[in-house]
Parts: structure tokens; C-alpha cells; sequence
């Protein structure tokens, strides 16, 4: 019985390491295409932004189908299905010779990642002991937290000291790792597909296509997702304007630090305690952080922010993703975490769409003020929601 309650398994750490490699890519490419769209093919300021954000419309179109594929051809085959591509698309980097073929590249490698990172989740939830379900997410999803972090860092100093082909050789040369890495990872019997029997009651079309469960926990998420990408997308700026541009080059480290100093903790208490105990608490601190840093004039206290907002959305993602899954059958999991990234990719890819116009015509400080107003609009929602499926938000 104890070695069915394991956690740290040779295929939990694998396919960790194989989404932080995905995610890391992502991420390194996220920050600096935008750039590399204007430096190589003299692209405006919107298509640059274009070329950098095809990539999430391919991850969210992607995702939408995956979840449904999953449940027919199995979590397994569709991570290779989805690497294999991503490998494919970022070996094509290197051929882009328009900003036209640059953009259709961009969105395959989204659906590459799209594919491949619902597949990663899924896998791990499966494999994950039922009873550890919370902890387990929490220190998984840490593979892309520390992306987040160490993404852009090593994406902006790459572009700063090599040419772009060697940015595009070190992200190739971290796929095929990764896809060397799959072989290694054991066959298992609820990663394989099975026929799919349709009811004829059953939700037609889109509905066919989402976890119903799901959608709450994803309302939520996607508004902090929006909150969160006004920090990835604007803290440079802001910083910038600031002065403070040195400390915030270590932001997202001391964001990564604290996420990694609480995950421990958070994702024990979510499993005895419930969601709602983890939640409320995360919700509080996002928006104090976002309240922080809008008031931030020292580097010292953008630090803090940092690390306020690390305690608050990247505890909250990890708890969100475990919530919902809490109540789906085994068999929908691959949809169920379909359905959650979705409303997070929403967030963090329109978000900067909209976000823009107000920092454009009020400035960042009251960009951040408005966000934490958004995060306590979130906390809100929540408490309605929990009020009324306080069972479901409770640990299995």
C-alpha cells in the first residue's frame, strides 16, 4: 500500500523534467520574438506583437481538441504526437525567410506545445496517487513555474549576447532531450486510449469538448491569468520607467524562489484542508502584491512584490489545476486539464490585448492597481462559488 502512495517515481520526475523543457522553450522564445520579428524582418510594433501571440491561439486551438483525443487515443501517444512537433516546428525556425512563414511557424509550434503540455498534465494526474492528488500537481506544475522564471531570463541573455540561430539551436537541443527522455517513460495501462462509447444524451459540439466541472475553477483562473500577464508583459516597461530596471532583470527569480519555498507546504494543505483553505489565502496575496507593486519606487520592494505575487498566483495555478480535476472520472482527466489550461492560456494570452490600452492611457502604476482590483473581483466569485459546491472544492 505505501509503494502505491509514492510520489516521486521515475516517470513523475521524466515527465516533469519533459514539461519544464516545453514550457522553458516556450517561454525563452515568448519574450524575445517580438524582437526578433522587428530586428530580421523590419516588423511593426503590431505584427511584432502578432508574431509573438499566434503562438497562443495555435496552444489554445490545440488544446481544445487534445483533451477529447486523449480520452480516445491515450495521454501517452498525444505527448509524443505534440513533442515530435515542437521539435519539428523550432528545427523550422531556422528556414523562416518571411514574417509570413515566421507566424505560420509560431502557430504550429503552439499547437505542438498545446498538445504536448495537456498531455503532460494528464499523464501526471493519472499517475499521480489519488490521495496525493494536490501535493503531487503542486510540485509538477513547479516545472512551470521555474520556466516562467528562468524563460525569460536566459531568452533575453541569449538574444543579448548570441545571434538568434543559436536562441533557436539551444531550444532544439532542449526538445530533443526531452524527447529522448519519453522512451524512458513507462507504458501504463490508464495512459493507453480505449473506445470512446457515445451516449446520445451526452452534450453535442462544443460541450463534447469541455469538462463541465471545470469551468468554475476556470473562471477564476482566468481572470488571475489575466492578472499575471500584465506582470509578464509590462513589468519590463514599468520597470524601465521606473528606474529600476536591475532589480526587476531578478523579479521573476525571487517570483520562482518563493513559489519553490511554499509549494511544499501549499500542496499538503490543499489535500487535507481543501481547496478553498489554499485559494482565499493565494487570492489575498496576488492582490497585495499587485497593490505592492503598483506603489513600488525602490528595488528592494519591487523585489518583495516579486516575491508577494510568487506566493500568491503561482500557489493559486497549482491549486486551481488540482480543483479541477476533484470529481472527474479518471477517464475525462485528459479533458478536465484540457479545460482548466484553456481558461488559463485565455488569460495570459489576451490579457496584454486589453491590458495595453490601459497602461496606454493611465500608466502602469494604475495598470496594476486595476489588476488587483480584478483579483479581489476573483476572490469574490470564488466565495460564491465555494458557497454553493463546497463539496466539490474539498479534497477527495
Amino acid at each position: 500500500m505505501e509503494g502505491k502512495q509514492n510520489l516521486w517515481t521515475k516517470d513523475f520526475i521524466f515527465i516533469s523534467i519533459i514539461n519544464f523543457f516545453l514550457m522553458l522553450v516556450m517561454y525563452m522564445l515568448m519574450v524575445t520574438m517580438a524582437p526578433y520579428a522587428v530586428d530580421e524582418y523590419g516588423a511593426s510594433a503590431s505584427m511584432a506583437g502578432l508574431v509573438s501571440g499566434i503562438f497562443i491561439i495555435g496552444t489554445l486551438l490545440a488544446r481544445l481538441g487534445t483533451g477529447r483525443v486523449i480520452e480516445s487515443v491515450g495521454s501517452r501517444k498525444i505527448l509524443l504526437i505534440g513533442m515530435m512537433l515542437s521539435v519539428i516546428a523550432v528545427g523550422l525556425y531556422f528556414t523562416a525567410t518571411n514574417l509570413v512563414l515566421l507566424m505560420i511557424i509560431r502557430f504550429i509550434h503552439g499547437m505542438g506545445l498545446g498538445i504536448a503540455s495537456t498531455a503532460t498534465g494528464t499523464m501526471i494526474a493519472q499517475i499521480i496517487p489519488p490521495m496525493r492528488r494536490g501535493e503531487g500537481i503542486g510540485y509538477f506544475s513547479m516545472s512551470t513555474v521555474l520556466a516562467t522564471a528562468i524563460g525569460p531570463f536566459v531568452g533575453i541573455y541569449l538574444s543579448q549576447h548570441v545571434e538568434f540561430k543559436w536562441l533557436f539551436a539551444f531550444a532544439l537541443g532542449l526538445g530533443i532531450i526531452g524527447l529522448f527522455m519519453f522512451f524512458f517513460v513507462e507504458r501504463r495501462p490508464e495512459e493507453e486510449g480505449h473506445e470512446v462509447v457515445e451516449d446520445e444524451n451526452a452534450p453535442k459540439g462544443i460541450a463534447n469538448y469541455i469538462e463541465k466541472r471545470a469551468i468554475p475553477i476556470g473562471i477564476i483562473t482566468l481572470l488571475a491569468g489575466v492578472g499575471y500577464s500584465g506582470v509578464l508583459s509590462f513589468l519590463s516597461f514599468f520597470a524601465k520607467e521606473a528606474n529600476l530596471v536591475n532589480a526587476a532583470s531578478f523579479f521573476f527569480l525571487v517570483y520562482a524562489l518563493a513559489i519553490l519555498v511554499s509549494r511544499p507546504f501549499s500542496g499538503k494543505l490543499l489535500d487535507r484542508k481543501g481547496g478553498t483553505f489554499v485559494v482565499l489565502p493565494s487570492l489575498v496575496l496576488f492582490a497585495v502584491g499587485l497593490f505592492v507593486l503598483s506603489g513600488t519606487t525602490s528595488g528592494i520592494v519591487l523585489l518583495i512584490a516579486g516575491a508577494i505575487i510568487g506566493l500568491g498566483f503561482g500557489n493559486f495555478q497549482s491549486c486551481a489545476q488540482a480543483i479541477a480535476l476533484i470529481g472527474v472520472p479518471i477517464k475525462r482527466i485528459g479533458i478536465a486539464t484540457s479545460t482548466f489550461y484553456i481558461f488559463l492560456d485565455f488569460g495570459f494570452g489576451f490579457g496584454p490585448y486589453f491590458l495595453g490600452g490601459i497602461a496606454t492611457s493611465y500608466g502602469y502604476r494604475d495598470l496594476y492597481l486595476v489588476l488587483a482590483g480584478l483579483i479581489v473581483v476573483a476572490l469574490v466569485l470564488y466565495l460564491l462559488i465555494a458557497r454553493k459546491k463546497r463539496p466539490a472544492l474539498q479534497p477527495e
